[in-house]
C-alpha cells in the first residue's frame, strides 16, 4: 500500500534539496515512489509554485489531475468562484475516502506559507533508518500522513520528532 507524506521545510528551496535525496533514495532501491510533487512558496508572492516530479514516478502515476486537484483545494480554493467552488467540492469528498478531508487540506494551508516549501510524496517500501540518515540536516517536517497512528508515531520518532 502506498503512503501519502507531506514534508515542509522551512525554506523555499527545502524541498527541493530533498528532491534530489529522494532520487538518490530511490536509485539505490531504499523507497518506492509511486508519484511525488514539490509545492515552492517563494516569499512576497501571492501563490506558491507547484511542480509534478514525473522523473521519480513509477509507471502507473497518478497523474497530475490528481495533484492539480489537491493543490487547487489546498492553496487556491478561496479564490474561486461560487460554481467551480461546489464542482471542486464535489470531487473533494470522494478524496476523504482516502484520509484527504478538510483537516487535511487545512493543516497544510496553515503549514505551507511564503518562504516555506513541500514535499508530497506516494511511496512503499522504504527502508526507513536509511532514508531517514539521507535526510539528516535538512529538518524536515512530517506535516501529514495516511498511516496509522502507530504508523506515524515510529516515523516522527525516526525523523527526531515528538
Amino acid at each position: 500500500m502506498a503512503t501519502l507524506t507531506v514534508w515542509k521545510f522551512d525554506s523555499e528551496g527545502g524541498a527541493e534539496t530533498a528532491v534530489d535525496t529522494l532520487k538518490n533514495l530511490v536509485t539505490q532501491e531504499l523507497i518506492k515512489v509511486s508519484d511525488a510533487a514539490t509545492v515552492t512558496w517563494p516569499q512576497g508572492k501571492k501563490k506558491p509554485k507547484t511542480r509534478q516530479l514525473h522523473n521519480l514516478a513509477a509507471a502507473g502515476a497518478m497523474g497530475g489531475a490528481f495533484w492539480g486537484l489537491l493543490f487547487g483545494l489546498i492553496f487556491f480554493v478561496p479564490l474561486l468562484g461560487a460554481a467551480i467552488g461546489a464542482a471542486v467540492g464535489g470531487m473533494s469528498g470522494s478524496l476523504a475516502d482516502v484520509g484527504i478531508d478538510d483537516g487535511f487540506i487545512n493543516r497544510v494551508r496553515d503549514e505551507v506559507q511564503p518562504g516555506t516549501s513541500a514535499l508530497f510524496v506516494m511511496s512503499s517500501d522504504a527502508v526507513l533508518d536509511r532514508v531517514r540518515d539521507a535526510f539528516a540536516g535538512q529538518s524536515p517536517k512530517l506535516i501529514h500522513t495516511n498511516l496509522s497512528a502507530e504508523q506515524e508515531n515510529s516515523l516522527r520518532e525516526a525523523f527526531g520528532e515528538d
